[in-house]
């Protein structure tokens, strides 16, 4: 990718004769103020065309609003956003027929069914022909496993339920981009793996896909870039891969003597540790051959070695760790 990664104000960019990756959505200085309540300070966010990106941060960074400014429901207070090679809230017509998404929970009429309720939007979407908006709903409502409450009043729906009504409300004709806000929000695991699923479905037909949440395992498993906010700010973002190697390099050693394995490399100044899953190494200094061949030459039996990355419970943790100042949305 040519984008460049940047994390806690350190760029790294790739080959500068790389071509420029397309963006699905972009924002420049993006600010929003609510009276004297900073919102959103800033903030440049690029959504690269075909990523599913995961937008992550502490309750109040500013994660929803910037959500909402992107799809033209909030007008900034300054900045720039564009959405699909379209400027928002200007021409947000061109671009949002393209557009699905679930914001802050879906809102539907309490006493309709859920399949009533996906008739009306339907019926409001503007490339689904009427003689199609039948079968389009019925392949919502499977799609997201919800066939067999179609029927019942949307009222009588769990959490779990509404938000799987909102994601089918998202999914009724084919998008160029979806925007999910907390989909898992009050699912059980059967139905977080299914949103995954979804997601991965999405990722493979070359659907960009925009994703706010606070699992961190859920975002790991299916995003593949990251931006974390911070007291509405970008703190970190980029390919996910990349944030994950930012942290200091380490190579994990699977060994039977892991005591041996740190006397060995401490005569060699490698600086080790132990860890429940085996020895861990700094790389700052040195590199994985030399390490191996430190351990083979002190007679240290080594099953496996592997490049240990930081979690990304851990990145968030680094990133987001510096305490907030005023409350934001």
């Amino acid at each position: 990718m040519s984008t460049s990664t940047s994390v806690t104000g350190v760029d790294v960019a790739e080959a500068a004769s790389a071509p420029p990756v397309p963006l699905a959505a972009r924002t420049r200085g993006l600010r929003k103020l609510y009276g004297r309540t900073v919102a959103v300070d800033h903030v440049d966010l690029d959504v690269p065309e075909g990523a599913v990106l995961g937008m992550l941060g502490p309750n109040g960074s500013g994660k929803t609003t910037t959500i909402r400014m992107l799809l033209g429901l909030v007008r900034p207070t300054a900045g720039a956003v564009s959405l699909l090679g379209h400027p928002v809230p200007e021409h947000a017509g061109h671009a949002l027929p393209d557009v699905g998404a679930l914001v802050e929970g879906p809102g539907f009429h309490p006493f309709l069914s859920g399949r009533e309720n996906l008739l009306r939007m339907a019926a409001a979407e503007p490339r689904l022909a009427t003689s199609d908006i039948a079968s389009a709903v019925g392949g919502a409502l499977e799609r997201v496993g919800l066939s067999d409450a179609a029927n019942r009043r949307y009222r009588g729906y769990s959490l779990g339920m509404k938000q799987r009504l909102g994601l089918a409300g998202a999914l009724l004709v084919p998008r160029r981009m979806v925007v999910l806000d907390e989909p898992t929000n009050g699912l059980d695991p059967a139905g977080t793996r299914e949103v995954r699923a979804i997601i991965a479905e999405l990722h493979a037909a070359g659907v960009t896909v925009l994703v706010s949440s606070h699992l961190l395992a859920e975002v790991e498993a299916t995003c593949t870039h990251v931006a974390v906010l911070q007291a509405g700010s970008v703190v970190a973002q980029g390919e996910l891969a990349e944030l994950l190697e930012s942290g200091s390099p380490a190579l994990l050693v699977s060994t039977p003597d892991g005591t041996a394995a740190m006397e060995a490399l401490r005569g060699k100044r490698i600086p080790s540790r132990l860890t429940p899953e085996g020895v861990r190494v700094d790389l700052t200094a040195t590199t994985p051959p030399e390490v191996i061949a430190a351990l083979v030459h002190a007679g240290v039996e080594v099953h496996e070695a592997r490049r240990d990355r930081t979690g990304l419970e851990d990145l968030f943790a680094r990133l987001t760790q510096e305490p907030q100042g005023e409350v934001r949305s």
